[in-house]
């Protein structure tokens, strides 16, 4: 699965990637971004994802685009053991996509179109 962060350059893009454990048991997940620009991504909520027993829950990725060409990463959550019950590890493929470019600042300039 492919997750897009789609805005203006400079701009923080927030996605939620949403998890169901459809087990009676706890899942515990330990989140990694890894890849060429893994560092433009984060995980504000911190790197463990508990989802208690036949619930959801979900995981926030940030991404503040600082280029015009796509950043891309890999979110993955690896589960740890937990009363001998492990999960599957999941992976998600993270792209961004610049839209537009917002103008940091506007400066007026007045010069004489020519001399003599």
């Amino acid at each position: 699965k492919t997750i897009e962060f789609t805005g203006a350059l400079h701009a923080t893009v927030v996605k939620k990637v949403h998890l169901k454990n459809p087990s009676i048991k706890t899942l515990v997940y330990n989140a990694t971004l890894v890849g060429r620009e893994a560092d433009d991504f984060s995980l504000p909520e911190g790197n463990t994802v508990i989802i208690a027993p036949k619930r959801q829950a979900s995981v926030n990725v940030e991404l503040t685009s600082r280029f015009l060409h796509p950043a891309e990463a890999m979110l993955l959550l690896i589960s740890k053991t937990v009363g001998g019950i492990a999960g599957a590890t999941l992976t998600f493929s993270l792209k961004s996509k610049v839209k537009h470019i917002e103008p940091a600042d506007v400066l007026k300039c007045k010069s004489p179109c020519y001399e003599l």
